[in-house]
């Protein structure tokens, strides 16, 4: 992985940069930690986030969205658990024409009142919608019993608490937390020392020093059990698995993240082979590691018809039990390794992509040779690792079970 430029703004934000590519575009990346694990009110975090471009003191929503498509340049919020984003792609020859519209928005949004109902009432809709749907049912079902329903990884979201937002409480919640010294700078593509200078100039203008706030994260004390929510207008059931997982500081991540790409990760895995490609329960089945900051989880997931779901579960077990009590032969670990190891180029395809992966390692407070210990396990792990891994951690005692269906 192709190391950063790193060096800090007269404000002391700390700037990764990624220089490298033949076009004159830059991507531009604002992190805080702001999300979730940080606030004080459930939901305000994403509210905050959201309502950032929906007007400043100088710019309207609609000026905002006029100008970033005059200067052909693209302007997103990205949110997730632990922190929100700022991504601006530009060119670099109007860089410095954008920039005071992200200035703006840093320093002087409105939050005003009559915005905050619109984002509640597109986000009741939207929860109307996402409710109807049996997946997405089984997914918060899942995530809130093993978390909790109050810690900020495991509540869901609900009307009563968009209804309870205020803008009082976004701008408590930006004041608070989008500070200089609660910020992380990833820049990519061209960056020239024009665009270093005009970056200085800017954000220490529009972010001060500040508050570098501690998490809330609370450790989860639950014991797994099975759940069934009944649907009897829909046609499929949802099937849900999971355990807390592991976040990329464990020392068994990377095996595990090897375990879990032949179990269910890929195409070619011992779940969609047997219950996708030889039972026919199923379109799709996949098993996955859900990384945050501070935890993580193991989730397995698929819709089959309601006949199914025992033969699903049963089958679902056995592959765990066969990982458990059998060598992995080495043509299949061969095609996983080939698998990741084709993964790994296209994360470190480009200058934007070469950012994220930083980008990913620093706000986990990993060492940047992180990537090179994955590739190293990848090409390195043997069987009897992989059999050891499954033997910790894919216990059917250690799993959450949620069934939502007809």
């Amino acid at each position: 992985m192709p190391k950063p430029e790193i060096f800090h703004l007269d404000n002391g934000i700390p700037v990764y940069v990624t220089n490298m590519g033949t076009q004159d575009v830059i991507r531009m990346e604002l992190v805080f930690f702001a999300g979730r694990t940080y606030e004080d009110k459930q939901l305000v975090a994403r509210a905050t986030s959201s309502l950032l471009r929906e007007g400043t003191r100088h710019y309207t929503a609609a000026q905002i969205a006029e100008a970033t498509d005059f200067y052909g340049a693209t302007l997103s919020l990205p949110f997730n658990l632990d922190t929100s984003s700022i991504v601006l792609y530009s060119l670099n020859k109007h860089f410095a024409d954008t920039l005071p519209i992200l200035q703006d928005m840093l320093r002087e949004p409105l939050f005003a009142a009559e915005d905050l109902e619109a984002y509640i009432r597109r986000n009741q809709r939207r929860l109307a919608v996402d409710l109807a749907k049996n997946d997405t049912l089984a997914y918060r079902l899942i995530t809130e019993q093993i978390f909790g329903s109050s810690h900020p990884y495991g509540y869901n979201s609900t009307s009563e608490a968009y209804l309870a937002l205020s803008p009082a409480d976004l701008k408590k919640h930006h004041q608070r937390l989008y500070n200089a010294s609660n910020c992380l700078l990833f820049i990519s593509g061209r960056v020239t020392d024009e665009v270093k200078q005009l970056l200085n100039k800017a954000l220490s203008d529009a972010l001060s020093p500040g508050e570098k706030p501690a998490p809330r994260v609370p450790v989860p004390d639950g014991q797994p059990q099975s759940t069934f929510e009944r649907r009897p207008d829909t046609l499929q059931s949802a099937v849900r698995l999971g355990r807390r997982g592991l976040n990329r500081h464990h020392g068994d991540f990377y095996g595990l993240y090897v375990l879990n790409t032949l179990l269910g990760g890929y195409f070619g895995s011992r779940l969609m082979a047997n219950i996708r490609e030889e039972k026919g329960y199923t379109y799709n089945i996949y098993s996955m590691l859900e990384t945050m900051r501070y935890d993580g989880s193991l989730l397995i997931g698929t819709e089959v018809s309601p006949e199914y779901v025992e033969p699903t579960l049963r089958e679902i077990e056995r592959e765990m039990k066969i990982l458990q009590e059998t060598l992995v032969d080495e043509e299949e670990l061969k095609m996983v390794r080939n698998f990741l190891l084709g993964n790994f180029l296209t994360m470190l395809d480009g200058p934007f992509n070469v950012s994220e992966v930083i980008r990913t390692l620093v706000l986990d407070g990993l060492p940047l040779s992180t990537f090179d210990e994955l590739v190293s396990t990848v090409q390195n792990i043997d069987a009897a690792a992989l059999q050891g891994l499954a033997q910790k951690y894919l216990n059917k005692a250690d799993l959450w079970q949620v069934i939502v269906g007809p």
